[in-house]
């Protein structure tokens, strides 16, 4: 997937806040579709025009929790693991 810019998806009643989401255009068909990124912070690991890696979010083709719409959330960025580069093991590689 191709990362195209960043979204805010307000949460459903009764929580009240902005879930940080990404809209990504998928390679293989080339659909436009939204995925979570998880974690505080991991936003600022990703830019435009990175490729990302995306996975299931929890009901099998629904969207879960308090998210309306967002099926999907974010593995990898540029072949490295999210998680690694928001705990500070890896960097992620120049172009």
């Amino acid at each position: 997937c191709l990362f195209e810019n960043y979204r805010g998806v307000e949460a459903k009643q009764p929580n009240s806040a902005v879930r940080k989401c990404i809209r990504v255009q998928l390679i293989k068909n080339c659909k436009k579709i939204t995925a979570f990124v998880p974690r505080d912070g991991c936003l600022n690991y990703i830019d435009i025009n990175d490729t990302v890696l995306i996975s299931g979010f929890g009901k099998s083709g629904r969207a879960k929790g308090d998210i309306p719409g967002v099926k999907y959330k974010v593995v990898k960025v540029s072949g490295v693991a999210l998680i690694s580069l928001f705990r500070g093991k890896k960097m992620k590689p120049r172009r």
